[in-house]
């Protein structure tokens, strides 16, 4: 009967730890860009109200 080669398979799981971290990172990314594009174009807006106002 073969051994089992554990470096191999340590080397395995850190990589599918590496992607999955890589994974998240990018999704993480999409998600700021998604929802800052909205901030932004909702901030122009609130800035417009605010000048509006009288100054006392």
């Amino acid at each position: 009967m073969a051994k089992p080669n554990y470096a191999f398979a340590k080397q395995q799981r850190d990589l599918a730890k590496e992607q999955k971290k890589e994974e998240k990172r990018l999704r993480k990314l999409a998600h700021e860009q998604e929802h800052g594009e909205q901030a932004e174009g909702e901030s122009p807006a609130d800035a417009q109200a605010t000048d509006d106002k009288p100054s006392e």
